[in-house]
């Protein structure tokens, strides 16, 4: 059995300027998976810098209000929606809440540094 506690795993700010914790990735663990799950959170006024990823993506919002932003596209999302983020997609989203905005990232084929460019 594998059993991660979010307060195990350090934060760090990821190359978008979210707030991250990953708890899952196969190149850091013995289990045989292709994905990767991190924690995420955009403080309120926030938002993470414009991105594309060679991966998939799906986010799952925790808490928070927000504006998805995907390629062309924007939607507004909240606790309990879950957004596809297409491979090579141009992704970020806004915090238009008052509170953190906190969301699971599912990547598969798992996140590499080297699949991501952040735009600046």
């Amino acid at each position: 059995m594998f059993i991660k506690k979010l307060k195990g795993c350090p934060e760090f700010i990821a190359g978008d300027d979210s707030i991250l914790r990953e708890l899952l990735h196969p190149e850091k663990t013995d289990l045989k998976i292709h994905y990767s799950l991190a924690h995420a959170k955009v403080s309120p006024g926030q938002s993470t810098k414009p991105h594309k990823l060679k991966s998939s993506e799906v986010y799952y919002i925790l808490q928070g209000k927000g504006l998805m932003h995907i390629d062309n596209e924007s939607e507004k999302v909240s606790p309990n929606y879950a957004v596809y983020i297409p491979p090579n997609s141009t992704q970020y989203i806004e915090n238009t809440g008052k509170t953190d905005l906190i969301f699971l990232c599912i990547v598969s084929p798992a996140w590499k540094k080297q699949d991501e460019k952040v735009m600046k």
